[in-house]
Protein backbone atom coordinates (compact mmCIF):
# COMPACT_ATOMS: atom_id res chain seq x y z
CA UNK A 1 0.00 0.00 0.00
CA UNK A 2 1.47 3.31 -0.93
CA UNK A 3 1.41 6.33 1.73
CA UNK A 4 -1.45 8.23 -0.44
CA UNK A 5 -4.01 5.49 0.12
CA UNK A 6 -2.86 4.35 3.89
CA UNK A 7 -3.21 8.91 4.48
CA UNK A 8 -7.10 8.61 2.68
CA UNK A 9 -7.87 5.29 4.51
CA UNK A 10 -6.52 7.43 7.93
CA UNK A 11 -7.62 10.53 7.70
CA UNK A 12 -11.56 9.06 6.49
CA UNK A 13 -11.56 7.52 9.65
CA UNK A 14 -11.28 10.48 11.61
CA UNK A 15 -13.63 12.13 9.19
CA UNK A 16 -16.13 8.85 9.74
CA UNK A 17 -15.40 8.11 13.70
CA UNK A 18 -15.56 4.76 12.52
CA UNK A 19 -11.96 2.59 13.33
CA UNK A 20 -10.42 1.05 10.53
CA UNK A 21 -9.67 -2.23 11.04
CA UNK A 22 -5.34 -2.40 10.85
CA UNK A 23 -5.27 -4.95 8.93
CA UNK A 24 -6.50 -2.69 6.09
CA UNK A 25 -3.13 -0.29 6.94
CA UNK A 26 -0.48 -2.19 4.58
CA UNK A 27 2.57 -0.06 6.12
CA UNK A 28 5.71 -1.76 6.17
CA UNK A 29 8.59 0.32 7.53
CA UNK A 30 8.84 3.79 9.22
CA UNK A 31 9.81 5.35 6.15
CA UNK A 32 5.96 5.09 4.77
CA UNK A 33 4.47 5.47 8.45
CA UNK A 34 6.63 8.76 8.54
CA UNK A 35 5.20 9.85 5.12
CA UNK A 36 1.81 9.00 5.99
CA UNK A 37 2.13 11.06 9.08
CA UNK A 38 3.47 13.99 6.91
CA UNK A 39 0.33 13.84 4.42
CA UNK A 40 -2.18 13.67 7.09
CA UNK A 41 -0.57 16.51 8.88
CA UNK A 42 -0.90 18.47 5.81
CA UNK A 43 -4.64 18.07 6.09
CA UNK A 44 -4.66 18.65 9.49
CA UNK A 45 -3.06 21.71 9.98
CA UNK A 46 0.65 22.87 11.05
CA UNK A 47 2.38 21.42 13.34
CA UNK A 48 2.21 22.28 17.26
CA UNK A 49 4.17 19.70 18.81
CA UNK A 50 6.24 16.74 18.33
CA UNK A 51 6.07 13.38 20.30
CA UNK A 52 8.77 11.35 21.19
CA UNK A 53 9.42 8.16 22.79
CA UNK A 54 12.10 5.28 23.11
CA UNK A 55 11.87 1.74 24.83
CA UNK A 56 14.99 2.26 26.34
CA UNK A 57 18.48 3.67 26.02
CA UNK A 58 20.11 2.74 23.29
CA UNK A 59 16.97 2.10 21.39
CA UNK A 60 16.17 4.05 17.86
CA UNK A 61 13.55 6.74 19.63
CA UNK A 62 10.24 7.11 17.30
CA UNK A 63 8.10 10.03 16.82
CA UNK A 64 5.29 12.05 15.36
CA UNK A 65 4.13 15.72 14.41
CA UNK A 66 0.86 16.07 16.36
CA UNK A 67 -1.80 19.23 14.86
CA UNK A 68 -1.62 22.34 16.51
CA UNK A 69 -5.57 21.60 16.66
CA UNK A 70 -4.79 18.98 19.40
CA UNK A 71 -2.24 20.71 21.37
CA UNK A 72 -5.09 22.07 24.68
CA UNK A 73 -4.90 24.22 27.26
CA UNK A 74 -5.37 22.95 31.05
CA UNK A 75 -9.02 23.11 32.25
CA UNK A 76 -10.65 21.81 28.62
CA UNK A 77 -13.24 19.52 28.70
CA UNK A 78 -13.07 16.46 25.97
CA UNK A 79 -16.21 15.28 24.69
CA UNK A 80 -17.59 13.30 21.92
CA UNK A 81 -17.56 9.79 20.58
CA UNK A 82 -14.10 10.18 19.75
CA UNK A 83 -12.69 9.88 23.15
CA UNK A 84 -13.32 5.81 23.23
CA UNK A 85 -9.94 4.89 24.96
CA UNK A 86 -9.42 7.74 26.91
CA UNK A 87 -5.99 6.78 27.92
CA UNK A 88 -3.70 8.41 29.63
CA UNK A 89 -0.09 9.45 29.62
CA UNK A 90 1.67 11.84 32.49
CA UNK A 91 4.83 13.46 30.24
CA UNK A 92 7.81 15.70 30.54
CA UNK A 93 6.98 18.39 27.86
CA UNK A 94 9.61 21.47 26.50
CA UNK A 95 9.22 23.97 24.34
CA UNK A 96 11.12 25.09 21.44
CA UNK A 97 12.37 28.52 22.45
CA UNK A 98 13.71 29.12 18.57
CA UNK A 99 14.16 27.63 15.51
CA UNK A 100 16.69 25.00 14.88
CA UNK A 101 17.91 23.38 12.08
CA UNK A 102 20.91 20.80 13.03
CA UNK A 103 21.05 19.49 9.11
CA UNK A 104 22.55 16.20 9.59
CA UNK A 105 24.97 17.27 12.86
CA UNK A 106 23.35 15.53 15.76
CA UNK A 107 23.11 18.36 18.38
CA UNK A 108 24.81 18.51 21.81
CA UNK A 109 23.07 18.62 25.33
CA UNK A 110 24.65 22.09 25.37
CA UNK A 111 23.60 23.20 22.53
CA UNK A 112 19.82 22.06 23.13
CA UNK A 113 19.46 23.47 26.12
CA UNK A 114 19.67 27.49 24.34
CA UNK A 115 16.75 25.86 21.86
CA UNK A 116 14.25 24.80 24.62
CA UNK A 117 13.56 27.41 27.04
CA UNK A 118 10.37 26.33 28.90
CA UNK A 119 9.29 22.59 30.12
CA UNK A 120 5.69 21.90 31.19
CA UNK A 121 3.67 19.34 33.02
CA UNK A 122 1.98 17.10 29.67
CA UNK A 123 -0.67 14.86 29.54
CA UNK A 124 -0.96 12.75 26.19
CA UNK A 125 -4.68 11.37 25.54
CA UNK A 126 -4.09 7.96 23.82
CA UNK A 127 -6.45 6.98 21.06
CA UNK A 128 -6.63 5.31 17.86
CA UNK A 129 -8.30 5.35 14.17
CA UNK A 130 -7.29 1.47 14.17
CA UNK A 131 -8.89 -1.88 15.62
CA UNK A 132 -9.60 -3.97 16.86
CA UNK A 133 -6.72 -3.90 19.99
CA UNK A 134 -4.58 -4.79 19.92
CA UNK A 135 -2.64 -3.55 16.96
CA UNK A 136 -0.95 -6.16 15.28
CA UNK A 137 1.25 -4.21 12.95
CA UNK A 138 3.59 -1.33 14.80
CA UNK A 139 3.90 0.50 11.76
CA UNK A 140 0.31 1.18 11.54
CA UNK A 141 0.08 2.55 14.47
CA UNK A 142 2.93 5.06 13.67
CA UNK A 143 1.14 5.93 10.78
CA UNK A 144 -1.92 6.81 12.77
CA UNK A 145 0.15 9.68 14.55
CA UNK A 146 1.40 7.08 17.37
CA UNK A 147 -2.32 6.81 18.77
CA UNK A 148 -2.34 10.26 19.34
CA UNK A 149 -5.43 12.08 20.75
CA UNK A 150 -4.67 15.05 22.63
CA UNK A 151 -2.00 16.90 23.85
CA UNK A 152 -2.71 18.69 27.40
CA UNK A 153 -0.38 21.17 28.49
CA UNK A 154 0.07 22.95 32.15
CA UNK A 155 2.17 26.15 32.70
CA UNK A 156 5.47 26.75 31.18
CA UNK A 157 7.96 26.92 33.61
CA UNK A 158 11.28 28.84 32.93
CA UNK A 159 13.80 26.10 31.57
CA UNK A 160 15.42 25.19 35.16
CA UNK A 161 19.24 25.77 36.01
CA UNK A 162 19.06 21.94 36.18
CA UNK A 163 18.40 20.02 33.14
CA UNK A 164 15.08 18.20 33.56
CA UNK A 165 16.23 14.04 33.74
CA UNK A 166 13.76 11.84 32.84
CA UNK A 167 15.78 9.33 35.17
CA UNK A 168 14.75 11.32 38.57
CA UNK A 169 11.74 12.93 38.03
CA UNK A 170 8.73 11.88 40.03
CA UNK A 171 5.05 11.84 38.44
CA UNK A 172 1.79 10.60 39.16
CA UNK A 173 -2.01 10.48 37.64
CA UNK A 174 -4.73 10.83 39.59
CA UNK A 175 -8.81 10.11 38.05
CA UNK A 176 -11.34 12.04 39.98
CA UNK A 177 -8.67 12.85 43.23
CA UNK A 178 -7.84 9.12 43.26
CA UNK A 179 -4.11 8.77 42.48
CA UNK A 180 -4.24 5.56 40.28
CA UNK A 181 -0.08 5.61 39.43
CA UNK A 182 3.08 7.38 40.85
CA UNK A 183 6.39 6.71 39.62
CA UNK A 184 10.16 7.93 39.78
CA UNK A 185 11.89 7.41 36.68
CA UNK A 186 9.25 5.81 35.24
CA UNK A 187 9.77 6.83 31.40
CA UNK A 188 11.97 4.09 29.72
CA UNK A 189 13.96 6.43 27.22
CA UNK A 190 16.67 7.02 30.40
CA UNK A 191 18.66 10.19 28.94
CA UNK A 192 16.09 12.55 27.63
CA UNK A 193 18.65 14.89 25.85
CA UNK A 194 20.23 12.35 23.78
CA UNK A 195 16.44 11.63 22.39
CA UNK A 196 15.97 15.12 21.65
CA UNK A 197 19.41 15.14 19.86
CA UNK A 198 17.93 12.37 17.61
CA UNK A 199 14.31 14.19 17.17
CA UNK A 200 16.34 17.77 16.01
CA UNK A 201 18.14 16.11 13.67
CA UNK A 202 15.45 13.25 12.67
CA UNK A 203 13.22 16.60 11.71
CA UNK A 204 15.75 18.39 9.95
CA UNK A 205 16.50 15.25 7.69
CA UNK A 206 12.52 15.25 7.37
CA UNK A 207 12.71 18.72 6.02
CA UNK A 208 10.27 19.74 9.39
CA UNK A 209 13.18 20.96 11.44
CA UNK A 210 11.90 22.05 14.74
CA UNK A 211 10.17 25.85 15.19
CA UNK A 212 9.70 28.34 17.54
CA UNK A 213 6.56 27.79 20.24
CA UNK A 214 6.38 24.09 19.55
CA UNK A 215 6.10 21.77 22.08
CA UNK A 216 7.92 18.38 22.11
CA UNK A 217 6.45 15.68 24.18
CA UNK A 218 8.77 12.74 25.81
CA UNK A 219 6.87 9.96 26.01
CA UNK A 220 5.00 8.48 29.38
CA UNK A 221 6.67 8.70 33.25
CA UNK A 222 3.38 7.22 34.54
CA UNK A 223 2.49 3.83 32.13
CA UNK A 224 -1.03 4.27 30.55
CA UNK A 225 -3.73 4.26 32.56
CA UNK A 226 -7.53 5.06 31.35
CA UNK A 227 -10.30 7.21 32.69
CA UNK A 228 -14.36 6.71 32.11
CA UNK A 229 -16.77 9.54 31.04
CA UNK A 230 -17.25 12.13 33.06
CA UNK A 231 -13.69 11.94 34.83
CA UNK A 232 -11.20 14.78 35.67
CA UNK A 233 -7.76 14.01 35.14
CA UNK A 234 -4.70 15.47 36.84
CA UNK A 235 -0.96 14.84 36.63
CA UNK A 236 1.55 15.92 38.55
CA UNK A 237 5.23 16.12 38.02
CA UNK A 238 7.40 17.02 40.92
CA UNK A 239 9.39 20.71 40.53
CA UNK A 240 7.70 21.03 37.28
CA UNK A 241 4.02 21.29 38.26
CA UNK A 242 0.57 19.82 37.66
CA UNK A 243 -2.03 20.26 34.73
CA UNK A 244 -5.60 18.82 34.78
CA UNK A 245 -8.46 18.69 32.35
CA UNK A 246 -11.94 16.66 32.09
CA UNK A 247 -13.81 14.46 29.87
CA UNK A 248 -17.27 15.29 29.28
CA UNK A 249 -19.93 12.63 30.20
Amino acid sequence: MNAHAATQLLLDARTSGLLLDWRRLAVGDAATAYAVQDAQLLRLGPVGAWKVGSKGEGAEPACSPLPASGVLAAGVELSGPQWRIRGLEAELALRVGRDFDPGDALPSREELLGVFDAVLPAIEVVETRLGPAPCGNPWAAMADLQSHGALVLGTPLPMPATAPDLRTISASLSLDGKEVARMTGGNPAGDVWAMLAWLARHCSRRGMPLKKGQIVTTGSCTGVQHARPGMKVEAMLDGIGAVAFSFGG
